[in-house]
């Protein structure tokens, strides 16, 4: 379904039983009677100039290779706009198939077989699977208390990473998942200093980018003083639900340009030439839509802590500055928190996500894949309508008074 640019909030257009019709894993992996609150899919519909764009391209039969910089000047139009970037670099960027296949592809340029890639956890579970699948090390350096990069901890994290190896990385989550954090530009600016003394290349994922919330604002980390030699991964696929048409932007600092020419050329055969003019689209056109979203997570994380303080209020959160992703620590129910499979097993449930899952039929992502501290919390995506976000908590409230 596709609603018009006057229809207000995205997130109030589908029901839920158009939302059940969906075949992706979101509304796929569970059975009808759950209400699935994990992976972070939207319960949007498509914003009306990426519709017009896939439509035009259908009826044109325009299903061939992409071609051109239109998608790194939309980009780099909306990083003006929005974040003060006036001088995105668009020859210094190259299409990847997703931010994590190019997060590989950038790290397979900078760091050799066996170095150390240092994480923040709890920190996305996919940092763990494709850097290991990589054949590099993964090091962590745990968010502080107050789930913000730790200065200490990340120096420590690299020191142990350059004994490692020559080449050592720091993959940093800019907004953070699952915290919903976004980086002050002087927490940027101390991990640059820290890279810089300590030799390790630093590559943000900053696929939340666009989703920084009221309250908030986004600092690209390529704009950060000492970040002249990181590299940056960007595209629409959460902002305007696009995981499904592949394509994402990796930009290079200016000293990083001689590490992106090496990139192979087969990479930029990945990306969907589909998924190029829906993201193109989204960047260039998509503003107006995405406010109206960006309105309705405001109030989706309002509504969300009055739900929590009424129905789990032994349940502690931190409201989020970025993304749709709330992280609730459970560890005060009283549920064993015995792990799963451990860091990167994003399908394992464990804890009070099983318990949940069972007692209430609520699907949500467990803490313990996302690394250390993770173990007693789970992460609940809040990009739904208001009417499930209250039926979902008040589901988990008496589930935990049963």
């Amino acid at each position: 379904m596709v609603v018009s640019a006057d229809d207000g909030n995205p997130l109030t257009q589908l029901t839920l039983d158009q939302l059940r019709r969906r075949t992706s894993v979101k509304w796929r992996l569970y059975p009808p009677d759950v209400l699935p609150l994990w992976v972070a899919e939207q319960d949007v519909p498509l914003a009306p100039p990426v519709a017009e764009a896939l439509r035009r391209a259908v009826e044109l039969g325009d299903t061939g290779y992409s071609y051109g910089t239109a998608y790194a000047e939309a980009v780099g139009g909306f990083a003006a706009r929005r974040w003060g970037w006036a001088d995105f670099p668009v020859g210094r960027t190259t299409l990847v198939p997703d931010v994590m296949m190019g997060t590989v592809e950038v790290l397979r340029l900078v760091t050799g077989p066996g170095d150390a890639v240092v994480v923040t956890p709890p920190v996305y579970p996919p940092f763990y699977a494709f850097v290991t699948n990589a054949g590099r090390q993964v090091l962590e350096a745990p968010l502080g208390a107050d789930l913000r990069v730790d200065p200490a901890a990340l120096e420590e994290a690299f020191r142990r990473a350059r004994a490692i190896g020559d080449r050592p990385a720091f993959l940093l989550c800019n907004p953070h998942n699952p915290t919903g954090v976004v980086h002050r530009p002087d927490e940027l600016a101390t991990v640059a200093a820290l890279a810089a003394r300590h030799g390790v290349r630093v590559v943000a994922d900053e696929i939340h980018s666009p989703l920084a919330l009221p309250g908030a604002r986004f600092t690209p980390y390529l704009t950060v003083p000492g970040a002249e030699n990181a590299f940056a991964l960007v595209s629409a696929s959460k902002a305007w639900n696009l995981a499904g048409l592949k394509a994402a932007l990796a930009v290079a600092g200016p000293d990083a340009a001689d590490d992106l020419a090496r990139m192979p050329e087969e990479v930029s055969h990945g990306p969907s030439h589909l998924g190029v003019l829906a993201h193109t689209a989204a960047f260039r056109a998509g503003g107006p839509w995405l406010d109206r979203l960006l309105d309705g997570l405001d109030a989706n994380r309002a509504l969300l802590g009055s739900l929590l303080a009424e129905h789990l209020p032994t349940v502690s959160w931190r409201p989020p500055e970025g993304t749709y992703l709330a992280w609730l620590d459970c560890r005060d129910l009283g549920v064993p928190t015995e792990a799963g499979d451990g860091p990167g097993v994003a399908s394992d449930l464990a804890g009070p996500a099983r318990m949940f899952l069972d007692r209430a039929r609520v699907a949500l992502s467990s803490g313990h894949v996302f690394g250390s501290g993770g173990a007693g919390f789970v992460r609940l995506n809040f990009a739904t309508s208001p009417a499930v976000l209250t039926e979902a908590v008040t589901r988990m409230g008496r589930a935990v008074r049963a």
